[in-house]
């Protein structure tokens, strides 16, 4: 194995990365920010290349807008819950919006459009949009963070019920009776029973002696234990 072969195999994919337009958008857009906490709204070189850079992204954002239609018409997943449906198709619609009406500011900014009033009218709305669709877009974060919470914590309940059942039968078997006495194999089960309890309650159910916990969505999420 040659020396440069590892050098080359990292500017290989360099090359793939820097190839892709999304990329150096979001480059270009870190040179943006950077220099506008730069020149923190003073005149100067900083500011001058934050407006030069702004006016350069929308020439990698042409015609992206027809992203987000496409996925604003697309069918969404079945199952997905009406308000993350909901909240996506505003998102889409919003950072469509937000990206053509972009496409009509780079025309007036770089001298194509004559009309200046027009232009920074339709940037400040160019721009509500994309502040709402952040908004729609980190609602649809937070549900989704917040389900995958509650099925981490599904799934640890289901865990600890299932360490908890190996005991009360082993307590049953009178497997080690002088540690595992019938106290401690009524109270293991006791818990146990509350949290098949709270498993039903929250719209799942304990599947015969298999012992599968199947969520909400019929989904089997393991090791929930049989009942004895």
């Amino acid at each position: 194995m040659s020396t440069l072969d590892v050098p080359r195999a990292e500017l290989g994919l360099l090359i793939l990365y820097l190839n892709k337009a999304e990329a150096r958008d979001k480059i270009c857009r870190a040179i943006q920010y950077g220099s506008k906490f730069l020149s923190d709204g003073q005149p100067g070189t900083a500011q001058n290349v934050d407006k030069s850079t702004s006016l350069a992204r929308k020439v990698f954002r042409l015609f992206k807008f027809v992203n987000d239609l496409h996925a604003l018409i697309s069918p969404v997943p079945a199952g997905t819950p009406l308000p993350i449906t909901l909240l996506g198709k505003s998102k889409n619609a919003l950072l469509s919006t937000f990206l053509f009406l972009d496409q009509i500011v780079w025309l007036g900014r770089s001298g194509i459009y004559k009309n200046k009033e027009r232009t920074d009218l339709i940037s400040k709305i160019s721009l509500y949009c994309w502040m709402s669709s952040s908004v729609c877009t980190s609602l649809v974060e937070n549900e989704q963070y917040r389900a995958k919470v509650q099925k981490y914590n599904d799934r640890s309940l289901a865990l600890v019920k299932a360490a908890l059942d190996i005991v009360v039968a082993a307590g049953l078997l009178q497997l080690a009776p002088k540690k595992i006495n019938p106290r401690v194999t009524g109270a293991l089960g006791f818990a146990t029973s509350l949290i098949s309890c709270y498993q039903v309650a929250r719209g799942g159910e304990c599947v015969g002696g298999a012992g599968l916990w199947v969520g909400r969505g019929g989904e089997g999420e393991g090791g929930g234990g049989g009942s004895q």
